[in-house]
């Protein structure tokens, strides 16, 4: 296996069998300490999600199916928002094979968000407050961020480095389904599959080689690290 195929990690989203219950999302607030900025700051377009859930309608009436399409980073192959990053505060991480942002370096010039085809970053307009007893459910895992950053879906890589580093220290490879993101751990149609592209016999492996895969704009070259599944009318 060529070195640029190893750490690959990936995920397949079904969208058949996605409700659009929106777990996913306040999974990821919890686990990424996303703060919950209100209907007014919304209303400005400043939330903070990392992920979204979009919804699409197929077919013609009456037999007209709402399909839903969690939206996250793509963690794509060759990002778009890396190259036009000053300070290199988003870049591609050697090991895992996924985009990063490093916070203490990003200065918000929002360059990365403008030339991101995917709406996947958010700029962090305030120092939001987490009021007691709130500020206990903080993950001690993940930087609370502070205002004039750009965040986005990191795939949880808090998780996959602990699972690499156990991994390591009881000298084996991570096992296929032992690294579960936030947002696929709540799914509770287990429609979001995530694990290592690189491994053929994974399960993700595998979903992403199905006949219903398809990526978000594919044509630009991005190499999108993200498989969905088609749903719906929407069945070749």
């Amino acid at each position: 296996m060529a070195a640029e195929e190893k750490g690959k990690w990936g995920m397949v989203i079904d969208q058949d069998i996605c409700t659009g219950c929106n777990a996913c999302v306040v999974a990821c607030a919890m686990e990424n300490n996303i703060p919950f900025v209100g209907e007014d700051e919304t209303a400005y377009g400043r939330g903070m999600h990392w992920i979204r859930v979009e919804r699409q309608w197929e077919g013609h009436f009456p037999e007209v199916a709402a399909v839903y399409q969690p939206v996250m980073c793509q963690q794509c192959g060759r990002a778009p928002c890396e190259p036009v990053c000053p300070v290199f505060a988003t870049l591609h991480s050697e090991t895992e094979h996924i985009n990063l942002q490093v916070y203490n370096r990003c200065i918000g010039t929002r360059y990365c968000a403008n030339n991101c085809p995917y709406v996947a970053r958010r700029f962090n307009w305030f120092d939001y407050e987490w009021p007691a007893p709130l500020d206990n459910h903080l993950n001690p895992d993940v930087t609370v961020r502070g205002r004039g950053v750009m965040e986005k879906c990191t795939f949880c890589v808090q998780r996959i480095k602990r699972a690499e580093d156990e991994a390591a220290a009881e000298g084996r490879e991570v096992r296929d389904g032992e690294v579960q993101p936030a947002c696929a751990q709540a799914c509770p149609t287990d429609a979001i599959i995530f694990g290592r592209l690189d491994d053929p016999e994974s399960r993700v492996s595998k979903a992403a080689r199905s006949k219903r895969g398809e990526r978000l704009l594919e044509d630009l070259g991005t190499q999108p690290k993200v498989t969905y599944l088609k749903g719906g009318a929407r069945y070749d």
